[in-house]
């Protein structure tokens, strides 16, 4: 189905220089981003509920909120269910949903309930495979498309370390992936609560759908697993709640696929704010390494934060693909084709899968 206009339901706003939906907002509003969407509604369950009144971020949240009503006319809401039904044949309604994972199944049902013909989901999607499948059939039972925020899979530093590697035969690729916490229990303590779900549900899922789509890796086909003792790391800690949570703070690990394929995965939380691909050698020894940002990157970077100053810096390493990803989605939809390179909720499903069975394989090799 093609549309002359797409109109965008983003669920999940946040506090405005920390979360992904506040910045999924300003991309939307950003006419260089050349996205062919119109922000109409916002949906903040947390910031417009008598809980989140006065919680850390609120003020800011208003105070955005505030300036989106009167200059662009967005309409904000609590609930997904306040939103109104479009009755314009013309539009088709894309939902953005952005927020906690474990929100995300009532979420997605509310948005398949107004109305929305496409729903652009971030990762991990739901907290389990069971509700992610659920959600899945709910879509292809109403004919909603469903694409997924794996915005490395339409990245250059992942393209080109595939490239490199299928035009040398005998190499292997490391997808590394770093976050820049403080490396401290305190921060990392309210990393591991704010991201419950785990490591390879989170920050690795997306190295996880590169796996998926571009590998071939699943649990049908893995043949071993097999963590990198030095280097990785499993801890438990306490969050800001004063409970306890055991998460990875480094993980590198190795899959071998009963086809032979050799590809691995190393994550850091306090390793910086790039993301690289490495390709090795039989030996081990370096050959290429592929980086995001890279220099070409720089430009569009720097203007990201000139054009917003102070948020979360892993915001402004990304902004070109989180663009490309929505831009992608929007001119699809508007064309009436399918968006290239883009995540299904099927590839979700699969690589949802796959987080769920290494969690426990690569936790029990480190604490043994």
């Amino acid at each position: 189905m093609s549309s002359s206009v797409v109109s965008v339901v983003l669920v999940g706003c946040g506090a405005p220089l920390r979360s992904m939906g506040w910045y999924h907002a300003t991309q939307l509003l950003n006419k260089d981003s050349n996205i062919l969407a119109r922000l109409d509604y916002v949906v903040e369950p947390w910031y417009m509920s008598e809980e989140g009144n006065g919680s850390p971020g609120f003020t800011e949240f208003i105070e955005f909120k505030e300036s989106l009503e009167k200059s662009n006319g967005v309409t904000f809401y609590a609930t997904v269910d306040e939103v109104p039904r479009s009755e314009n044949a013309q539009e088709t309604r894309l939902a953005i949903i952005s927020a906690r994972t474990a929100d995300n199944p009532k979420l997605f049902e509310a948005c398949l309930n107004i109305g929305c013909q496409s729903i652009f989901l971030e990762k991990p999607g739901a907290p389990s495979v069971s509700e992610l499948n659920a959600m899945m059939e709910s879509a292809k039972t109403k004919g909603v498309s469903v694409f997924m925020g794996f915005n490395k899979n339409v990245s250059k530093f992942a393209t080109k370390a595939r490239e490199y590697a299928n035009n040398h035969p005998g190499t292997n690729v490391t997808f590394v992936h770093n976050n820049n916490y403080d490396s401290t229990e305190e921060s990392l303590g309210e990393c591991f609560e704010r991201n419950a779900e785990g490591m390879l549900k989170n920050m690795a899922i997306h190295e996880l759908a590169l796996l998926v789509t571009f590998y071939g890796v699943s649990v049908q086909t893995i043949d071993s697993v097999e963590a990198d003792m030095e280097y990785s790391s499993c801890k438990t800690l306490k969050g800001p709640s004063g409970k306890d949570f055991t998460d990875f703070d480094k993980l590198k690990f190795t899959i071998t696929t009963k086809n032979g394929t050799i590809i691995s995965v190393a994550a850091d939380r306090c390793g910086g704010d790039d993301s690289v691909g490495i390709v090795t050698d039989s030996e081990g020894k370096e050959l290429a390494r592929f980086t995001m940002p890279d220099e070409e990157d720089a430009t569009t970077i720097a203007n990201a934060e000139k054009r917003i100053s102070g948020a979360n810096q892993y915001f402004y390493v990304q902004d070109p693909y989180y663009a490309m990803l929505k831009r992608r989605v929007a001119k699809a939809l508007v064309e009436g084709t399918v968006p290239e390179g883009v995540a299904t909720i099927d590839v979700a499903a699969a690589t949802l899968t796959l987080a769920e069975y290494l969690t426990p394989i690569l936790q029990k090799q480190l604490l043994k």
